[in-house]
């Protein structure tokens, strides 16, 4: 499976798209390979059918899988975890939810350099060690 999300990571970066991650289970009996995209803004039907078209043809090129499934590619999600310091960098300029062991926050991602997140929580600017995150993910707020 990492052969292939590596050979999807190359054909979505070149549409212009990041792959967050590609899943391959059983539900209900049937097999689905389910494919999460992101870019810098948001993610609809025509960037997923777009991504979609392309993956298929290379699948079926590939052949990976001996049992029949359904490929679905979708959003990542308006409120994903960002899992590592390349999503966090790409989320720049964006609200985030961040969990630490001594609280608890949620601002505008400023920046991330050095490993050091900058966010702008309560009209103050904070800074937050990357190594003291326990948790991070955007957030929409209402």
């Amino acid at each position: 499976m990492e052969k292939l999300k590596t050979r999807f990571k190359k054909i979505i970066e070149d549409l212009g798209y990041y792959l967050y991650d590609a899943i391959y289970e059983e539900e209900n009996g049937d097999y689905v390979l389910k494919v999460y995209i992101e870019n810098n803004s948001y993610i609809d039907i025509d960037d997923c059918v777009k991504v979609s078209r392309v993956l298929s043809d290379e699948l079926d090129i590939l052949d990976p899988f001996e049992e029949a499934y359904n490929l679905e590619v979708s959003s990542s999600g308006a409120e994903r975890e960002l899992r590592n310091s390349e999503e966090i960098t790409r989320a720049v300029g964006k609200t985030v939810y961040i969990e630490t062991i001594e609280q608890n926050l949620e601002g505008k991602l400023l920046s991330f350099k050095d490993n050091v997140i900058e966010i702008t929580h309560k009209n103050k600017k904070i800074k937050i060690n990357y190594m003291d995150v326990s948790y991070i993910r955007l957030t929409i707020i209402f």
